[in-house]
């Protein structure tokens, strides 16, 4: 049986996408809650000025709660190597640093053009080694891009080598404006796992025009084996008014848990806390159908087979 990894990614990239700041008291309460479902990893928020993110303002104080979990992967979205030396500071397992394959968003997101990036990838990759924390990059934009359009596939390839050679040691392909479809997450998979082999583990999907579920599955079968979500698709996505922002965490162990692979999540729990988001940001939809319909009549046969 296959162990998917599923990255609950909601505290940083839904929070940081809502105008609400949720009570540090409440992002801990969910946390420990997911931790108990059996979610493997939580990226707990990202170490940005707060005076651009306050809704990360807390981030190194949630690090160190969440380090106190056992069996929790703590991990941080971290912008350069300023960000990076908080991160380790503050005590993660690892972090993660976004370069966006669209060099004119990553010039107009973080002021930095490719040639940059790849000299701040190398200096946080040095921040990790010394720190001995896990650096993964995110390939963000890979689809394609709201400025640009199309992003080339050998772009991609190119720059997931060189984030490889400059000291990444994880690399994800992010579908930042939920531009993916499935054929598309096959080829870019192929072609970049090809460079790199299995360096490339993770995909961060958006389910903005509903096909969250179905490019995760063609992900799985390139061999794929770490997924991001977010409980609730919270967030939403700034690109298209109304839709859903990350793959819903609980749609998403529910089809995996139902096929038969291996995420070491309750499901029954995981629906449960919910609660504590819609009590803590009670104007801020949440999305997802298992929540409304329930798991099936034979849903734990099916997870027992």
């Amino acid at each position: 049986m296959t162990f998917i990894t599923i990255s609950e990614v909601g505290p940083r990239d839904g929070l940081q996408s809502i105008k609400p700041v949720m009570p540090l008291e409440a992002k801990k309460a969910w946390i420990a809650a997911e931790a108990a479902c059996g979610v493997p990893e939580i990226e707990v928020g990202s170490f940005v000025p707060p005076s651009l993110l306050p809704q990360m303002a807390d981030t190194a104080e949630l690090v160190r709660f969440a380090r106190g979990i056992e069996g929790l992967n703590v991990v941080a979205l971290v912008p350069n190597a300023k960000g990076a030396a908080r991160a380790v500071e503050a005590g993660v397992h690892g972090f993660s640093a976004p370069f966006s394959m669209s060099e004119t968003h990553s010039i107009r997101n973080v002021r930095k053009d490719h040639t940059q990036m790849i000299e701040e990838i190398r200096a946080m990759g040095r921040i990790a080694a010394e720190a001995g924390a896990h650096f993964a990059v995110g390939l963000s934009t890979a689809f394609g891009c709201t400025i640009e359009g199309a992003v080339p596939q050998a772009t991609v390839v190119r720059m997931a080598a060189a984030s490889i050679e400059a000291g990444a040691k994880e690399l994800s392909l992010s579908d930042t404006t939920g531009y993916a479809d499935p054929a598309q997450v096959r080829r870019l998979v192929r072609a970049v796992r090809a460079q790199v082999g299995d360096a490339l583990t993770t995909l961060h999907l958006h389910n903005t025009r509903g096909l969250g579920l179905a490019n995760a599955l063609a992900g799985l079968d390139e061999g794929i084996t770490t997924l991001d979500a977010s409980l609730g698709g919270l967030g939403g996505c700034p690109y298209a008014p109304g839709a859903s922002g990350n793959l819903v965490t609980e749609d998403l162990v529910l089809m995996l848990n139902a096929m038969g692979y291996k995420t070491g999540i309750d499901l029954e729990k995981l629906l449960k806390v919910r609660a504590i988001l819609a009590e803590a940001l009670p104007d801020e939809p949440l999305y997802g159908f298992t929540p409304d319909a329930g798991v099936m009549m034979d849903y734990q046969e099916r997870i027992a087979q």
